[in-house]
């Protein structure tokens, strides 16, 4: 009994100190694809935690107050920019942090918007080679809050670096495989514009950069003619915007569903984009596969996936029956 009271007690001054002089400091990103290239570069030495859930709309994100906490207790705030994030600035300042914010897309020559003056496409990690100006950010505002472990981030930002490098040169080689004629990419809002200038594909959106715009009947007209002119077997919806309007204009036109792509968030965790790297080949794979065949996708299994469907609550309800009725036998016996 003594040695378990002093084991006990050992360990309570243990997670006491670690508490005290061991806690990691906290980097807190805007979107799940931004702290995923900062949990990289950090390694192990930080906490990274972002703001926006996975498979929600950063663009259409309202903050919570767990998030002004969060944001408040963060060491380094880390946000894309170029308008992407329109509501963390009151969220910042709101939260009255003394954080440094870091905007890791500084230095990029933003796409510009050709209907609206000053305005920017935010989506530039679309692009893996500019990616490398993000990593660059990032590894800057590591070396100045954390300087002495400025070797390790300078080692894991070189390893990180060269698989930007492979996958890049990997999505270059992949879209070859499709025919000139068919490198079009239709999709539910304008997210892939540095995909495309990258990697040579003509971009077709319903609505524009933001997915706060409204779809507008010309946009639907303009998808129908390039459909029926250029015969793209596929169009593909995105994994945070309602498809609804992608499948009637399949339909219409007689062509399939070509995948779910990921843009504004990274996918659920454990799934086959649940990080930038593998989100990014994900997509290329998807693309490719969609306008190479005519091969159909469950659209609705994939915007369904994540919800328990009637079955399972049936299963969830016959359960907890049997588990009262076992209970009640048991007070019975009694």
């Amino acid at each position: 009994m003594k040695k378990l009271i002093e084991y006990s007690f050992i360990l309570l001054l243990t997670l006491i100190l670690t508490n005290l002089y061991g806690q990691k400091k906290t980097i807190v990103a805007s979107a799940s694809m931004m702290a995923d290239m900062a949990q990289n570069i950090a390694g192990d030495l930080f906490d990274v935690k972002y703001i926006v859930p996975r498979g929600q709309d950063p663009h259409l994100y309202k903050p919570t107050p767990s998030d002004v906490v969060m944001v408040e207790k963060a060491d380094l705030i880390i946000i894309n920019g170029l308008t992407f994030e329109g509501w963390i600035s009151k969220l910042i300042a709101n939260s009255g942090t003394r954080a440094e914010t870091k905007v890791i897309s500084d230095g990029i020559q933003p796409i510009t918007s050709e209907k609206y003056k000053n305005s920017y496409d935010p989506h530039a990690w679309m692009d893996v080679n500019l990616v490398q100006k993000y990593i660059d950010n990032i590894l800057e505002a590591l070396i100045k809050l954390d300087p002495e472990n400025k070797e390790t981030f300078e080692k894991n930002h070189a390893a990180y670096s060269r698989k930007l490098t492979e996958l890049d040169q990997y999505i270059l080689d992949k879209i070859k495989e499709i025919p000139e004629s068919k490198r079009i990419l239709i999709t539910s809002h304008d997210a892939f514009a540095y995909y495309g200038r990258r990697y040579g594909l003509q971009l077709e959106a319903i609505v524009g950069i933001s997915t706060e715009a409204e779809v507008q009947s010309s946009d639907i007209i303009r998808v129908h003619k390039v459909i029926r002119e250029s015969e793209v077997p596929a169009i593909f919806m995105e994994s945070t915007i309602n498809p609804k309007i992608l499948r009637q204009i399949a339909k219409d036109n007689k062509i399939v569903i070509g995948g779910e792509l990921f843009a504004d968030s990274l996918g659920e965790k454990g799934g086959q984009a649940d990080t930038y790297l593998k989100m990014l080949k994900y997509n290329t794979d998807t693309i490719v596969k969609g306008l190479t065949t005519n091969e159909e996708v469950d659209s609705e299994k994939l915007k369904d996936s994540g919800s328990i469907g009637y079955l399972s609550y049936l299963f969830l309800a016959l359960g907890l029956f049997a588990i009262v009725f076992f209970v009640i036998r048991k007070l019975n016996k009694g």
